[in-house]
C-alpha cells in the first residue's frame, strides 16, 4: 500500500474508532442513581424542545432512574402535556400528578425540575392564523397541585428548580402570589425578549405587539433594528439598537466564585424570554444585564426597572431551591449526542460562533449550571 494511501486509512480509522471508544466510555462510567420529577407543561411538537436539553445533560452526565438504572426517557419521563402520534390528528394526552400522588411521590423523588408551565394554547396545536397575543388554554398554568409538590419537596429539604413564567399567565393570579411567597420572590410582572430584528415583516415576529405599542404610544410601529421588547399586561417597552441600546443582547453576568465553581463564563448572551423579579434575600448566582444607553435608562426609569435584574437566584440557607429567570432550557440539541464522552471538545459543531446562537447559551452556561447544580446536590445523597 502507498504511503499518502496508508495515511488516508489510518485517519479514517481514527475518526471511526473515537466515537466508539466515547461512546464505551460513556456506557461504562459511573451511573449516578436519582429520582428526578421532570415537568413541562409546554409541548406543543414530538420535540419537546422545553426539557429535551436538560434530559441531554442529566443522560451525559450519567444520572439514572433509581428504580431501573436506566437513563431518564425526554419522550416519556415527565409530567406535563403529551403529544400522540400521529401528529397531523393533532391528539394529547396528559400525565399528571394527582393530590393522592403527592403522599407517595415528595418521598421518593430527590428533585424536582420544573422546566415550562405556559402550556399549549389552541392556536399553537392547531395552527391556525389567529395572530393575538392569547388564544384558548389547552393546558398549562402552574395549580395547586403543583404548588403542593414544591411545598412538600421543600419540606424535606430536596432539590427544587423553577424556571421562567411560573408566575404570569396562565398560572392563577392566587397560585402565583402562593409560589411566589414560598420562594420568597416578587414577580414584578414584566416579561421579555430579545429580537434579531424588530422590522414587522418578520416570519416570528409576534404581530400583537404592535396593536399594544399603537394603543400606548398613540403612534405607527416604526422599528426596524435588533432590540429587547419589555412588557407587562398593559404596557410595552422597546428598546432598538443604536437608540436605547449600546448592545442588542441581553447578557447574563455570574458572580465569580460560581464561575470558578462550576466552570461557568464570566458572561454570556442569551436571546429567549425572561421575567423580571425581585430576588429578596436570595442569593444571587447570575444577573441579566441589558446595555442601555443614557436615553434607554431613562425609558426604563420611567416604568420603575433598571437595566440589571436576577437571572439565577438561589435559596440562602439550605441551598436547595434555585429560580431561572429565562427560558433557559428551550434548545433542541440532538439526543443521541448525549452518549459520548467528551463530546463538549467539538461543541462548536453544533451550533455557529454568532453570539445570538441558543445552542451557544446551552455549552457555555445552562450545562455547566445544570451539572454544577445536580452535583453538588448528589453529592450530599446517602444513595
Amino acid at each position: 500500500m502507498k504511503k499518502p494511501l496508508l495515511i488516508v486509512v489510518i485517519i479514517l480509522a481514527v475518526l471511526l474508532a473515537l466515537p466508539v471508544i466515547n461512546l464505551l466510555r460513556w456506557t461504562f462510567q459511573t451511573k449516578k442513581p436519582m429520582g428526578i420529577i421532570i415537568v413541562d407543561k409546554t409541548v406543543p411538537t414530538l420535540e419537546r424542545e422545553k426539557h429535551k436539553s436538560f434530559n441531554w445533560i442529566i443522560t451525559n452526565d450519567r444520572f439514572v432512574k433509581k428504580e431501573n438504572g436506566k437513563s431518564f426517557s425526554y419522550k416519556k419521563d415527565y409530567y406535563g402535556f403529551v403529544p400522540t402520534r400521529p401528529l397531523k390528528e393533532r391528539k394529547w394526552d396528559r400525565n399528571e400528578y394527582r393530590l393522592a400522588d403527592l403522599a407517595v411521590l415528595p418521598e421518593e423523588a430527590d428533585a424536582l425540575y420544573i422546566t415550562d408551565t405556559y402550556g399549549v394554547f389552541f392556536n399553537d396545536w392547531y395552527q391556525g392564523i389567529n395572530k393575538s397575543r392569547r388564544t384558548r388554554k389547552l393546558y398549562g398554568g402552574l395549580n395547586n397541585n403543583d404548588n403542593l409538590l414544591i411545598k412538600e419537596m421543600k419540606d424535606r429539604n430536596k432539590l427544587v428548580v423553577l424556571e421562567y413564567n411560573c408566575f404570569d399567565y396562565p398560572t392563577a393570579e392566587y397560585e402565583s402570589f402562593r409560589i411566589q411567597e414560598r420562594l420568597n420572590i416578587k414577580f414584578s410582572g414584566w416579561t421579555g425578549k430579545y429580537f434579531s430584528s424588530l422590522d414587522t415583516t418578520g416570519p416570528d415576529f409576534p404581530i400583537w405587539m404592535t396593536a399594544m405599542y399603537r394603543q400606548q404610544y398613540k403612534k405607527q410601529w416604526d422599528y426596524s433594528k435588533a432590540g429587547i421588547v419589555i412588557l407587562n399586561e398593559k404596557n410595552i417597552i422597546v428598546l432598538e439598537e443604536g437608540t436605547q441600546l449600546d448592545k442588542p443582547l441581553p447578557m447574563i453576568v455570574t458572580d465569580s466564585s460560581y464561575c470558578s465553581r462550576w466552570n461557568l463564563p464570566a458572561s454570556v448572551s442569551f436571546d429567549q424570554w425572561f421575567d423580571i423579579i425581585d430576588p429578596y434575600d436570595n442569593t444571587v448566582i447570575s444577573d441579566f444585564v441589558i446595555e442601555t444607553n443614557s436615553s434607554g435608562n431613562e425609558l426604563l426609569n420611567e416604568f420603575g426597572l433598571d437595566n440589571t435584574f436576577p437571572a439565577v437566584i438561589r435559596e440562602p440557607v439550605e441551598g436547595k431551591t434555585y429560580y431561572f429567570s429565562g427560558d433557559f432550557a428551550s434548545t433542541n440539541i440532538p439526543v443521541w449526542t448525549s452518549r459520548f464522552v467528551g463530546i463538549e471538545k467539538i461543541k462548536g459543531l453544533f451550533y455557529s460562533k454568532d453570539t445570538e446562537a441558543t445552542g451557544r447559551f446551552f455549552w457555555l452556561y445552562y450545562k455547566p449550571l445544570i451539572k454544577g447544580i445536580f452535583n453538588d446536590y448528589y453529592e450530599t445523597l446517602n444513595i
